[in-house]
């Protein structure tokens, strides 16, 4: 059942498909037409960027400053240290306080900055570290005036944990109370900022609703939580989430135009959803687009590809990509925009080549992608794979139609 709502905030967020569960969310609603609210989602400094895996949490705050509020982004410097074991069969590795505020430090400058407004203002968006209050509890007076609120039986219910315990993966106790430090976060927020809601992805449900009970219980905190749907392939896998090939938002860590290419390339069947939750386009035009079939799909991809270009790197990036990816595939020119290596090796065998081009990961996939005819160099395609390739300048290197890259020799 569609429930009405007032506020501009959930009204973008149900029309855009972003509410998976929501805690009272009539009495949020509500509370958000009263004026300026603050609301926070957390994430861990455990890389020197995030990935789009984590862009739809960012959107979320995104069009939560758009409809005049104030969000939060609360890094994790504190909870870095444990590891969150939400469907993970073993624990994180442990990171030292210097790599966690590098991490944040990239984090800030290459993620949120292009995303979010920040500054002094009601609306502003804010940057805190839950390192500045974790590290000052006092372990038995934490226990003491908080422990008692967390019930094991139902922590041990939650499916970030139950799929641990039902795969009899290793959970420790460190990995364990991220849960409880997860849900003090919450409250701390709301007596340092006023924060009443906290958005995340589903899977983070149990973890937020802790928060909200915390609140509830400990201090009487009207606390509000909402998730919305994991961003996940068309055959179920997490999107963004893998340990390798992960789709950084740091252009340093992927170029603006295999960005492009990530959105370019999404399912038919997800260009809908992208667009929605991706774009800042209007709900009309989505509509337009989304209704385009056959061929003219690829249109809609096209923009929902520069839209989220875009808003990630800037306009001036997101028009480089079209137009190297227009010249590589409309027109077959080895465009100057595309992905550049440098190899110091010259000759150099095909294999070892694509290797090296990232464009596959071992010399058994290198063969099959050759004996596909797929493997292609200046858009002739490779034969043998025992070729020695001589650089003498820059060349194309492909597999398949959608992956190219620069080579030059130095």
């Amino acid at each position: 059942m569609t429930v009405y709502l007032k506020s501009e905030f959930l009204q973008t967020m149900q029309a855009r498909g972003f509410i998976h569960q929501a805690s009272h969310l009539e009495a949020l609603d509500s509370k958000l037409c009263e004026g300026v609210q603050s609301a926070y989602i957390g994430f861990d400094a455990t890389a020197q960027s995030l990935h789009v895996g984590n862009l739809i949490n960012i959107m979320m705050l995104k069009w939560f400053q758009e409809t005049g509020h104030k969000p939060i982004t609360l890094m994790g410097g504190g909870t870095s240290k444990i590891g969150d074991p939400s469907f993970k069969d073993e624990q994180r590795n442990l990171l030292d306080d210097d790599t966690i505020e590098e991490n944040m430090r990239h984090i800030r400058a290459t993620c949120f900055d292009q995303f979010l407004n920040y500054g002094d203002g009601q609306t502003d968006a804010k940057m805190v570290n839950n390192n500045d209050w974790l590290s000052e509890l006092s372990y038995l007076d934490f226990l003491r005036d908080y422990g008692r609120y967390f019930s094991v039986n139902r922590m041990i219910g939650f499916d970030s944990v139950k799929q641990r315990l039902d795969r009899e993966s290793f959970l420790s106790l460190l990995e364990f109370n991220y849960m409880v430090m997860q849900g003090y976060d919450f409250v701390e927020l709301h007596r340092r900022e006023g924060t009443v809601l906290q958005m995340g992805g589903s899977d983070q449900w149990g973890n937020i609703i802790n928060g909200v009970d915390l609140g509830h219980k400990s201090h009487r905190m009207q606390l509000f939580a909402m998730t919305t749907p994991l961003l996940t392939t068309p055959d179920g896998k997490k999107m963004g989430k893998t340990e390798n090939g992960a789709v950084w938002l740091n252009a340093d860590m992927l170029s603006p135009y295999d960005y492009y290419q990530f959105w370019r390339n999404v399912d038919d069947a997800q260009v809908r959803e992208m667009l929605c939750k991706f774009t800042m386009m209007p709900m009309d035009d989505v509509d337009k687009l989304s209704a385009l079939q056959g061929q003219e799909i690829n249109e809609a991809k096209k923009i929902l590809a520069f839209e989220a270009t875009k808003l990630c790197h800037g306009e001036k990036s997101a028009t480089a990509s079209a137009e190297t990816a227009r010249q590589t595939f409309e027109q077959g020119q080895s465009a100057a925009g595309l992905p550049t290596i440098e190899v110091t090796q010259n000759p150099m065998g095909i294999l070892d080549l694509l290797i090296a081009a990232k464009l596959v990961t071992s010399k058994g996939d290198a063969r099959r992608l050759i004996a596909g005819g797929g493997a292609r160099i200046d858009d002739v395609v490779v034969n043998d794979d025992k070729m020695m390739v001589d650089i003498n300048d820059t060349m194309k290197l492909s597999a398949g139609k959608k992956k190219h890259i620069l080579v030059n020799v130095i």
